[in-house]
């Protein structure tokens, strides 16, 4: 889910290391240890909009303490999210997650309206909560996994004036949220970079209860709904060509809601890989500059070796939305598009890469007109070892 915030610019230096993937935590138990270090920032050319940067620590042990028990642990300097995961407790094929996650900003919320932010009517916003999960093997064994996931939660959040909100804008009341999610996932994705090989199809449906539904903004003018249905599927895959080191990778995510809100409704730009659970990204935008109650998104990309080592590749890649808008956040027309292009560093059989990219922003609207560029960087170190060879 595509919720995660940014503050204003008084807290930029800081947010550039807030966990941006602070959606609920993966959508299961991590079978593969993993120690990693993940840091993205994404620089628009053109304009101002919600810094779009985070830099984590990603820890997952799957025989923690002993075979039945895994640990999921996703940190930075101010936000936590880990999981405790209870392998084989109902079943053999029944695990049970048992979650925490909270700290600042990761609640915060920017206006983003014809391609501007208004400062005046962002906030920031802190909280945390607590989550249990269910996952429940369907196909026991078959080599892909197809597994039922059913989640509870209830996530705390608190708002405060940023450096630039307006002295008349009253803040939301603070939320209290209980929430249900169930989904089916056939395979999953990787949390890491470039995954030679991949592959996720997946069907969800979220419920959110806001307790403390009440009006903010201008004299009331915005409301906090009771109730937020959110619903979404994806598929995506991953491969790379073994001879020739070549890789191709595409995504379809279409997603919806009903009675959706500014604070709960779907966001969309940006070409962060891991600021959501399901990022969905427009090159050449602002990260978060899109409003939808409904989407259809679509995303490929294309790498190839520039030299015969492959340590150094190029990579295309495109997006296209077909967006209806949340009311009062319209754009010109329903389809927003972008391309991109990225140099890859990756050396063979090292535990780091590094990726330079640019993005343009076809729809985008910058000062009046469309077309907004966009240039970024992510890295990735593993610890505890090399980094695998493509296969």
């Amino acid at each position: 889910m595509h919720t995660a915030r940014h503050p204003d610019n008084r807290t930029w230096i800081i947010c550039l290391f807030i966990l941006l993937v602070a959606g609920r935590g993966l959508a299961q138990i991590d079978p593969e240890h993993r120690e990693l270090l993940e840091a993205g920032y994404d620089q628009p050319l053109e304009g101002q909009g919600p810094l779009g940067g985070y830099a984590f620590a990603y820890y997952n042990d799957p025989d923690f303490f002993n075979t039945n028990t895994a640990l999921r642990v996703v940190l930075s300097p101010t936000y936590l999210n880990s999981e405790l995961g209870l392998k084989q407790l109902i079943s053999p094929d029944t695990d049970v997650g048992l979650g925490v996650e909270g700290g600042g900003y990761a609640d915060s919320y920017y206006e983003v309206q014809q391609g501007k932010l208004v400062k005046s009517e962002s906030f920031n916003g802190y909280g945390g909560g607590v989550f249990d999960s269910i996952y429940q093997l369907l196909n026991p064994g078959m080599e892909i996994p197809l597994s039922l996931i059913a989640r509870g939660g209830f996530h705390y959040a608190t708002y405060h004036d940023a450096n630039q909100t307006s002295a008349h804008f009253l803040l939301p009341p603070d939320q209290y949220d209980p929430y249900a999610r169930v989904g089916l996932r056939l395979a999953g994705n990787q949390p890491q970079l470039n995954v030679p090989l991949g592959m996720e199809v997946s069907v969800w449906y979220e419920h959110q209860w806001h307790l403390n539904n009440d009006t903010y903004g201008f004299d009331d003018d915005r409301q906090v709904n009771s109730g937020v249905n959110l619903y979404w599927v994806y598929a995506g895959m991953d491969y790379t060509f073994t001879n020739s080191g070549q890789r191709v990778a595409f995504g379809i995510t279409a997603g919806g809601s009903s009675d959706a809100d500014r604070l709960s409704a779907w966001r969309l730009g940006g070409v962060l890989p891991f600021a959501s659970e399901y990022p969905l990204a427009i090159p050449g935008y602002y990260y978060d500059e899109l409003t939808a109650e409904r989407f259809v998104h679509f995303y490929a990309a294309y790498d190839f070796p520039l030299v015969p080592s492959q340590f150094l590749k190029f990579r295309l890649e495109g997006a296209s939305a077909n967006v209806a808008y949340l009311p009062g956040l319209e754009q010109r027309g329903p389809w927003q598009s972008g391309v991109g292009c990225d140099l890859i560093i990756a050396p063979r059989n090292r535990n780091f890469q590094v990726m330079l990219r640019y993005g343009y922003g076809f729809n985008a609207i910058r000062d009046g007109s469309q077309g907004a560029q966009s240039i970024g960087l992510l890295f990735q170190y593993e610890f505890g070892g090399h980094k695998k060879s493509d296969p």
